[in-house]
């Protein structure tokens, strides 16, 4: 099979993450891809060395949250060449199947006119006028959606219909050793992402700064940096460094090797505090034992079972008293590291995720109907 697999980003975040084994389940297959990506991130050098040609698009780079007014006349001018690009990269090809990887490829995709089967990853939240934007093109092209998560694909299915929209939730390689913490004193509690407002930096602070009254020796570490060239992330970087003063906090910043730095750690906070989807650190979390507190926001309550494979919290203070308990409990801690483990290996294994995904390429392409609906 012939695939077009386009990314809305060439840094390297949870969904381009997940895109890079798909690309390895692609190669097993023995099928041939042309990827497109914006920039000039690091994607680009992992997609050749896979074997694949990466080829160059336009897509952005827009700010984050609400879009500026620029923002928006550099979508509409983009979107434009964006949709030459990607029915030449078709042609090039003689693409079977376009699979898209962000929503903001979707406008110039069904412009494209495209008269192949589109499917869609949809690995976020969107609202207001953006989630329109995305379904009103995904109903142009009669696209299929995978979605990772319930909540996410329930934006969708009013737009397709609820037959042609899946859930396959996203999986992750484990370790590939065995994680030796030890009896480590003092703790150490961490965060681990992308650092940006959505993901809840500095509320990790204001539980750090409860968890440190209770637990003076414990020690908190923020791995990740601002991805995507955002300036809002490198200002919001720049806020959290500054919140984190006074407090033993440690910023190690982004790390190749996640399993390393879930060695470090005894407790991983998620503090999101937006409608986080699927996040792919809380899987591997569970594949390293790594206890996890999360906000209950978005999809992750689809993924961490309160009170077995991790908690769920409502707020900071919620979040803080949780910790401070586990912290004192080695029994408690151990059996969520093994509920977790198990959670991991029953349902969100890199290998799982690849079949599953793989398997809904080869049917949609066989049954896929492109073109405009009725």
């Amino acid at each position: 099979m012939r695939l077009l697999l386009l990314d809305q980003f060439s840094d390297l975040g949870g969904a381009q993450r997940m895109l890079m084994e798909l690309l390895v389940a692609i190669r097993q297959s023995g099928w041939q891809g042309l990827v497109g990506l914006p920039g000039n991130g690091e994607m680009f050098q992992r997609v050749e060395a896979l074997g694949f040609e990466a080829a160059r698009i336009e897509c952005g780079p827009y700010s984050s949250g609400r879009k500026s007014a620029a923002d928006v006349r550099r979508f509409l001018t983009g979107t434009w060449r964006l949709s030459r690009q990607i029915r030449e990269l078709a042609r090039r090809i003689r693409a079977e199947l376009v699979y898209i990887n962000g929503p903001r490829l979707l406008p110039g995709a069904a412009i494209a006119g495209l008269r192949t089967p589109v499917l869609f990853h949809a690995h976020s939240c969107l609202s207001g006028p953006v989630r329109w934007a995305a379904g009103l093109s995904l109903r142009r092209m009669n696209a299929e959606v995978i979605a990772v998560c319930q909540l996410v694909a329930e934006s969708y299915r009013p737009f397709v219909g609820a037959g042609r929209v899946s859930v396959i939730y996203n999986g992750v390689p484990g370790p590939d050793r065995v994680l030796a913490r030890g009896n480590r004193r003092p703790p150490n509690v961490g965060s681990i992402g992308r650092i940006a407002p959505e993901k809840g930096q500095l509320e990790f602070l204001r539980v750090a700064s409860l968890i440190h009254r209770a637990r003076p020796d414990c020690r908190f570490l923020i791995y990740g940096a601002p991805l995507f060239k955002e300036r809002a992330a490198i200002r919001y970087d720049q806020e959290v460094r500054a919140a984190a003063a006074g407090l033993p906090v440690e910023f190690p910043g982004w790390v190749t090797d996640v399993y390393a730095a879930l060695a470090n750690l005894d407790l991983l906070l998620v503090p999101s505090v937006r409608q986080e989807a699927n996040p792919v650190v809380i899987l591997e979390a569970f594949a390293a034992g790594v206890p996890v507190i999360a906000y209950r926001t978005g999809g992750i309550p689809e993924i961490v079972e309160d009170g077995r494979t991790g908690f769920l919290c409502k707020n900071a203070e919620q979040m803080a008293s949780i910790a401070s308990e586990l912290l004192a409990d080695d029994m408690r801690r151990a059996a969520i590291s093994r509920g977790a483990q198990e959670s991991w290996s029953r349902q969100f294994t890199v290998e799982h995720y690849r079949r599953q995904v793989i398997a809904a390429i080869a049917k949609y392409s066989e049954s896929g109907s492109p073109g405009k609906r009725p």
